[in-house]
């Protein structure tokens, strides 16, 4: 799992530095101030969760093995999809109805950070 996720974070993290570099150069020309907002706090948000991705495969490598680890990252990545996905693809096309997505793909990221939680809870006094 430790690579698993530690790979996915990368992929994630460099796919979220190419969407902004695309969006800088590109989209925001082409696009309203209030739809390259959305674009902006979509890359934002992805490259948050790739580097908690990564966070994930190196806790793997610690913590002992729950599924706790395992749904958060795949809960982190769900949230990367449907959260900055949906803000991409509204700010490119002007789909406004896509915003009404956007809020599972933030609670797909809210259940990754509760299962990082728990897979932590206890971890410290374990050691002691």
């Amino acid at each position: 799992m430790k690579w698993t996720f530690i790979r996915i974070g990368a992929i994630c993290g460099f796919l979220a530095v190419a969407i902004g570099a695309f969006g800088a150069h590109i989209v925001k020309e082409n696009i309203s101030a209030a739809m390259f907002a959305n674009y902006q706090t979509g890359v934002q948000y992805h490259m948050f969760h790739a580097l908690a991705l990564t966070v994930i495969g190196l806790a793997s490598a610690v913590l002992p093995a729950t599924g706790h680890l395992r749904r958060a990252g795949w809960a982190m990545l769900t949230g990367i999809i449907i959260f900055s996905g949906s803000l991409y693809v509204m700010a490119l096309t002007d789909l406004r109805i896509l915003g009404a997505i956007t809020p599972i793909g933030g609670v797909a990221f809210l259940f990754g950070w509760i299962s990082l939680f728990l897979a932590c809870r206890g971890a410290g006094s374990a050691a002691k």
